[in-house]
């Protein structure tokens, strides 16, 4: 390279990072550098050279690309010269570099020194070469300290194209032989601070100071035994520190340090020494040899911790207070209740901390997103009370805890009903803490244990709250309102207390001491009080005729609480109701039975069978009088679809008058949710609903036949059939078509046996199905009906649970794919004639490939059904079949490989057909051109190179069956064969190349797919030996001699012992020494 082309690759590298046209050319372009290894001295030059910052980025990240791709080219010095000179230029101009330039090639470093790790020891004493620039300037010292904060990460993150175990077991070593040098080399920096002893402007010491809390957090959040932690989640799991770390972790200087930041600094430095202090504090409790030891390193973590809230350091800044409240919530994940009790001050932290979570709790504007952490710090401690003895700790610290308990549950409840009134009256613009689904289920999710602890106290409260809010609601509905935000104040308190009430309600907990507190009596008194409010707000609506709904946000707490209680208190009551005694004697009421009584007798709402209908009669109520809330329309039926699962529940949801009514008059005149748009995909929910109720019985005893049930789609069905061409495609007809296929896909889905299926069978064959085929035909370019049919269709003759299953005599199931191929090719055939139409990459799944993707879906199950005799058709000229896969293949053909790729449902949906199409109709492939023929073998070839291992995994199965039939029926004088010898006579090539793709992913791909593509390889090899003899020498002319001698061994092991035949022990034999011979390749194949 020379200036002028330096001077390209800078305008280059600033067209692409700096915007303006030309983006995609120049990012092609530079793309180029990471393709060969012999670019390396091309980035040098480019960092030796440039000052240009993007095109110091480029050449340092094709750098990295290149080692990690190109590692087995170089040699063990090669690599250590490399690394060196990365290592000088870091040295020399580090410090001049902008910030994203120096990351990118610290990055650079690290991956050569994980890579190199075991080649040689120069690359494991990068933690003691660093040290030179901790030794340096101050600027050397930050460059030092992110050299290891990312070597850290690089030797803790798996590479993508290693596999798992060389990852582990690099960072195994480095865990034993470097990393406590690393977390020892971040504390002393962070003494070192402390002591003022490095002197630097301030904004270096702040760097300093950073980059060390980074690294003390990053080696004590190593993956120490392998776990793979899930990153995206806040919670920190016990740390598995090394015992070689034992007096690290204990020394009492460390953790002062620690704290020390956190309290004089700002964020973001003290909110990361406090992320480490997390991480201290989750030590794994078998690190401590003795109790004392752990006594002395809880009671030292308490007293900081009990300062901190006293004095509040620090916590008016929202990072600290975050991370404040996730040690909290922390704390007693690793430690025993008992060993915080006999901390000397643990009646005052008691009280400190019931203090700041009040605190908080009061202030939720401004913490919302932090308050369910002090909720489960609350919930550890109260669920670990029953094991710490009476006598152990400070005097009178049952008493305390009790206190602050109930100060806690106390100052959540009124926080949260006065929260109502901030939110309503828009005094701070705060958003409403009802609305955030997630921090409220958070919060909820706690609720139960803290309440359920003192609970007769707690109930109390909530109830006293209720009784008052209700009345005042009852008041300002009766007519007493004054101002209008009155209402929607009270509606919102109440939805906060059902909210509450549900919470408790599910948290109810079935062990033995739950059977002697009498809890259920209090559960009976907040249910009443749920239910009778529901009953006041349906009255409202009922006599208003729809007009005097309430908040929606109550009607959503409403079906929160009636989920927990139909979970708790619901259709258990047969299998609890009585048990015989031990002596054999007569059978009387169980211990769980006689709790249901008297909760039920609490209510008094009525027995379990009234209360059920109490339940019903809302979710008619919701689906009647709410059509317009999707939110509520969806949650209710999520509800009514709970309710049926399992035989007692259905059994006695059958008993109802309400449930009957909903099965004799599931149409848009008595439910007019049916009709909104919006509410389309909620009617499949329902009708599947309704069809798993009916036929939970046999027919004799169901409470109505499956035809009067179908009546209303059938009767639409009709009408609709009976119109013109013209009318069907109207807009009139378009809602009723798209609901009418909604509630008969809802319909299919429920149907689990032979019997339930021919009753939908026999009502739509034959008068029906002439207008689904026209539907497919008059509405084949308007996604919204077309979607709604395919589904339905793919539902109908998906053939699970072997549901599909007609009589010997009966053509039902030929009919049914005469039909079904009728639908398909009357869509796909109209579809294909508007192929050329331009449509935006924005809007063409919506309004292309999903629609292909849906009828190749419907295919594959109806080919794959089992329920037809496909011989049939061709003995008696039937074109059904032929067309169905014919016009499915063309389909296929006229997806762009690219776009096909690009949508995972769409790809897949293709290449299961494909694999089917190979495996049982290979001769409808063969019988296309050879051009034809070419361009599925292309698609297939690019699918088996996808990154996706379960596309690949099919074309590797495809190409198996071909390579199968191949090999199988070679030299005999069969139609196909001769067809499939003349498409290999225009393409000589095609065997040779897909043994070269199955080899090169095998050796080369990623590790997690290469069981898949090793199914064809053995046919592939038999059916064309000189592919694979071609494949071996062109692979052994790219290596060294060296690597030819072991190459050729590895080959020779390879092919020993392999017999010329299919037969499943010899495909499993050459399997295993395909896997052999992968891992023995990879160590010294170089690219």
């Amino acid at each position: 390279m020379d200036a002028t082309q330096l001077a390209q690759v800078e305008q280059l590298a600033n067209q692409l990072y700096a915007g303006g046209p030309g983006i995609a050319e120049a990012q092609s372009r530079l793309l180029s550098l990471q393709q060969s290894a012999d670019n390396i001295p091309t980035c040098q030059y480019i960092l030796n050279n440039s000052t240009n910052n993007y095109a110091l980025l480029v050449a340092s990240n094709s750098l990295s690309q290149l080692i990690t791709s190109h590692w087995n080219n170089f040699t063990v010095q090669q690599r250590i010269d490399l690394r060196n000179y990365v290592l000088t230029y870091l040295a020399e101009k580090g410090s001049t570099i902008d910030n994203f330039v120096l990351t990118s090639v610290i990055k650079l470093v690290c991956r050569i020194t994980k890579l190199g790790w075991f080649d040689d020891v120069t690359h494991r004493e990068l933690p003691d070469q660093v040290k030179r620039f901790l030794e340096a300037t101050v600027d050397h010292c930050v460059i030092g300290l992110k050299i290891l904060n990312q070597l850290v990460d690089e030797l803790n993150i798996p590479t993508v194209g290693r596999t798992l175990t060389a990852h582990r077991k690099s960072a195994v070593s480095f865990r034993d032989t470097s990393l406590k040098k690393v977390f020892e080399l971040g504390l002393a920096t962070l003494d070192q601070l402390k002591q003022n002893a490095i002197q630097g402007t301030p904004r270096q010491i702040q760097d300093l100071g950073l980059q060390s809390l980074s690294l003390v957090v990053r080696c004590l959040g190593f993956d120490f035994i392998g776990t793979n932690p899930d990153e995206s989640t806040e919670d920190v799991g016990t740390i598995q520190i090394p015992m070689s770390w034992r007096a690290l972790i204990m020394s009492k200087a460390n953790m002062e340090v620690l704290f020390d930041f956190y309290k004089n600094t700002e964020p973001p430095r003290s909110n990361k020494a406090m992320e480490a202090i997390i991480l201290l504090s989750s030590t794994r409790r078998s690190l401590f040899s003795t109790d004392k030891d752990r006594t002395v390193f809880t009671d030292r973590l308490m007293a900081e911790m009990a300062e901190l809230m006293r004095n509040k350091t620090g916590l008016h800044h929202g990072e600290n207070y975050h991370e404040f409240c996730r040690l909290l919530g922390r704390i007693k994940a690793n430690f025993q209740l008992t060993e915080f009790v006999k901390y000397s001050g643990f009646v005052e932290w008691l009280r400190y901390a019931a203090d700041f979570t009040v605190t908080s709790i009061e202030n939720w504007q401004w913490s919302k997103n932090s308050i369910h952490y002090l909720l489960a710090m609350w919930v550890r401690l109260v669920s670990a009370v029953p094991y710490v003895r009476a006598d152990t700790g400070e005097q009178g610290f049952t008493k305390t805890f009790e206190k602050q308990v109930s100060r806690v549950v106390e100052c959540y409840l009124k926080s949260m009903l006065a929260s109502v009134e901030t939110v309503v009256n828009d005094l701070d613009g705060e958003d409403d803490p009802l609305d955030d689904d997630g921090s409220l289920k958070e919060q909820l999710e706690k609720l139960p244990t803290l309440c359920r602890f003192l609970y007769e106290g707690a109930g109390k409260m909530i109830l006293d709250h209720f009784d008052t809010i209700k009345v005042r609601y009852q008041q300002l509905v009766n007519g007493g309102s004054t101002s209008p935000n009155d209402i929607k104040i009270c509606e919102g308190k109440l939805s906060w207390l059902v909210y509450i009430i549900g919470s408790i309600i599910g948290g109810h907990s079935w062990n033995q001491s739950s059977f002697e507190d009498g809890s259920e009596l209090i559960d009976g008194q907040l249910s009443r009080r749920v239910f009778q409010l529901s009953q006041l707000t349906d009255l409202r609506i009922l006599h208003t005729n729809g007009q005097g709904k309430c908040d929606m946000k109550l009607e959503l707490a409403y079906l929160y609480y009636l989920d927990n209680f139909r979970r708790v208190y619901m259709f258990c009551w047969d299998s609890t109701q009585t048990t015989r005694s031990v002596m054999g004697g007569a059978e009387g009421p169980s211990t769980k039975a006689k709790i249901y009584q008297r909760m039920f007798e609490c209510m008094e709402m009525g027995n379990n069978t009234q209360v059920t209908n109490l339940i019903i009669n809302k979710v008619g109520n919701n689906l009647k009088f709410w059509p317009n809330e999707v939110e509520i329309i969806g949650q209710t039926l999520d509800l009514f679809l709970d309710m049926s699962q399992g035989y007692s529940s259905s059994k006695l949801l059958l008993t109802l008058d309400s449930v009957k009514f909903l099965l004799n008059n599931h149409n848009v005149d008595h439910f007019p949710f049916l009709k909104n748009p919006a509410n389309i995909r909620h009617r499949t929910t329902f009708h599947a609903t309704l069809t798993r109720l009916l036929f939970t019985f046999s027919s004799e005893e169901m409470p109505m036949t499956f035809e009067k049930f179908l009546e209303p789609t059938l009767t639409t069905l009709t009408q609709l059939g009976q119109l013109g061409d013209n009318e069907l495609r109207s807009e009139g007809a378009k809602w009723p078509l798209i609901g009418v296929l909604r509630d008969l896909r809802g319909i299919a889905s429920s149907l689990h046996n032979k019997r339930t299926y021919l009753s939908l069978f026999e009502a739509l064959h034959p008068n029906h199905f002439a207008v689904f085929i026209r539907i497919a035909e008059l509405w084949f370019d308007t996604p919204e009906v077309t979607t709604s049919l395919l589904k339905f269709l793919n539902e109908f003759v998906h053939n699970k649970a072997n549901r599909v299953s007609f009589d010997q005599s009966s053509p039902n199931g030929i009919l049914l794919f005469r039909n079904t191929s009728s639908i398909l090719c009357g869509y796909g055939q109209q579809q294909l004639k508007i192929s050329g139409e331009v449509i935006g990459a924005n809007e063409i799944y919506k309004k292309r490939y999903k629609g292909f993707s849906l009828m190749l879906d419907t295919l594959f199950s109806a080919l794959t059904g089992n329920y037809v005799c496909f011989g049939v058709f061709s003995l008696y000229n039937d074109p059904a079949l032929d067309n169905s896969l014919n016009t499915a293949l063309e389909v296929v053909l006229s997806i762009p490989i690219e776009g096909m790729i690009s949508f995972p449902k769409l790809s897949k949906s293709a290449f299961n057909f494909l694999e089917t199409l190979f495996k049982s109709h290979l001769s409808t492939v063969l019988k296309k051109d050879s051009g034809t023929f070419s361009r599925v073998m292309t698609c297939i070839h690019e699918g088996l190179q996808s990154s996706d291992a379960t596309l690949s995994s099919t074309c590797a199965t495809t190409i198996d069956n071909l390579s199968t039939f191949y090999f199988v029926n070679i030299g005999k004088q069969k139609p196909e064969v001769q067809l499939l010898n003349d498409h290999l006579a225009q393409q000589p090539n095609l065997f040779s190349g897909l043994t070269s793709t199955l080899f090169n992913l095998l050796l080369f791909g990623p590790a997690g797919n290469h069981w898949a593509i090793m199914k064809p390889m053995l046919a592939l090899m038999l059916c064309n030996e000189q592919s694979f003899t071609g494949y071996k020498d062109q692979l052994m002319s790219t290596q060294t001699a060296d690597n030819q001698l072991k190459l050729n061994d590895a080959f020779t092991k390879l092919l020993s012992d392999v017999n010329r035949n299919l037969e499943s022990t010899n495909r499993d034999r050459f399997t295993q020494k395909l896997t052999a011979f992968r891992v023995a390749a990879r160590g010294f194949l170089t690219l």
